[in-house]
């Protein structure tokens, strides 16, 4: 495999041909920063936080899924590209709940993003399923990144409990048939929990504490959800 050598932010580097744009400047200390990118999954690129221009590309590019390519020039926070990450995050807080997310709560205040802009766009309020001794999901807390897809899937357990549903605004995370998790083929393993950036996914004791409640009733309460639904 050969070598490309390309610039970004006016600093030369040289990587081995299929490095992506963000794995390059994550190695001269460059930050970009993500929201549906993890480093262990295959990148998705849906949020495009991550955007960079390139020189005589007319749109700005995915730097997580880019690859590197020989003279390429980059620049990875132009006020396109600010204004770009902006727009983003307003448009995640009219239609979910990120309260819960400290990643895109720090992007916030980095890009002076205001959290009512679109403040009259639909909402994806959905209800939250207790449905297990484990983890809750709160979807209305769900920003489609599809991480906790990967980790159930091809990028990590393989039991494919959890996948996309719907279409368009309708575009939701779902097990087949809507069955509940304890009908699926989920084995509790916790890398989806541990993938989600927003709080959509969370251990039922984290939970629990977060709403004031006993946590020394977590135990009883699990028992009786079990004996109940046999």
């Amino acid at each position: 495999m050969s070598d490309v050598t390309l610039t970004i932010d006016d600093q030369s580097i040289t990587v081995p041909e299929g490095t992506t744009i963000l794995q390059a400047a994550h190695q001269i200390d460059k930050e970009i920063p993500t929201i549906c990118y993890h480093p262990h999954f295959t990148a998705p690129s849906l949020c495009r936080m991550c955007v960079v221009e390139v020189e005589k590309s007319r749109v700005l590019v995915q730097s997580c899924s880019r690859a590197c390519e020989n003279g390429m020039v980059v620049r990875t926070d132009t006020p396109r590209v600010q204004q770009a990450r902006k727009t983003i995050l307003e448009l995640l807080n009219s239609a979910v709940d990120v309260s819960d997310a400290p990643d895109i709560q720090e992007y916030m205040r980095r890009y002076g993003a205001n959290a009512q802009r679109f403040a009259d766009g639909a909402r994806r309020e959905l209800p939250l399923h207790d449905d297990n001794p484990f983890y809750i999901r709160d979807y209305s807390k769900c920003i489609l990144c599809w991480r906790c897809v990967q980790a159930c899937g091809e990028d990590v357990q393989w039991t494919f409990a959890i996948h996309r549903a719907g279409r368009g605004f309708e575009t939701r995370i779902a097990t087949f048939f809507e069955k509940p998790i304890p009908e699926s083929t989920c084995v509790y393993c916790g890398n989806c929990v541990q993938a989600c950036p927003t709080g959509a996914l969370k251990a039922k004791r984290e939970f629990w504490i977060e709403s004031g409640r006993d946590v020394s009733e977590l135990v009883r309460h699990s028992r009786l959800e079990r004996r109940r639904k046999r």
